[in-house]
């Protein structure tokens, strides 16, 4: 089997950059408050170790893809590469934490800001590798 590397450590680093701007400046706010994280006990985080351990589960979940994606016989292009992705993203990903918030009882906007984010970034990791391989 022969893996894509650039487009997984691209597809990976594109998940770490998509959430900095996610979790960051468009949704950091609404997200720290849905979460009960104060500014205060965020700066308690061990960072190196939250950032370090991201980037090591999007690699991984860049090469699944990677290798989900090798088993059609055929190049799988930018549309087929996409509605894959979305598939992932929404079928399987936003479903499961849905299922997961009822029952702790999250917020609805808790759940639309982290699903919203892995359909974003399975969206983005599915262009790369659609573009690039």
């Amino acid at each position: 089997m022969h893996f894509h590397w650039l487009p997984i450590v691209l597809a990976a680093l594109a998940g770490f950059l998509v959430g900095g701007l996610w979790y960051g400046p468009l949704f950091g706010k609404a997200w720290m408050k849905a979460r009960g994280i104060t500014p205060e006990s965020a700066k308690e985080a061990n960072m190196p170790l939250i950032f370090g351990t991201t980037f090591l589960l999007n690699l991984v979940a860049a090469f699944m893809l990677d290798h989900l994606y090798a088993t059609y016989d055929a190049p799988v292009g930018l549309h087929y590469s996409l509605v894959i992705a979305a598939i992932i993203g929404i079928g399987f990903i936003a479903t499961s934490i849905g299922v997961n918030y009822l029952f702790s009882r999250q917020p609805r906007s808790l759940f639309l800001i982290d699903a919203g984010y892995w359909i974003t970034i399975y969206l983005v990791m599915g262009a790369i590798f659609g573009l690039l391989t």
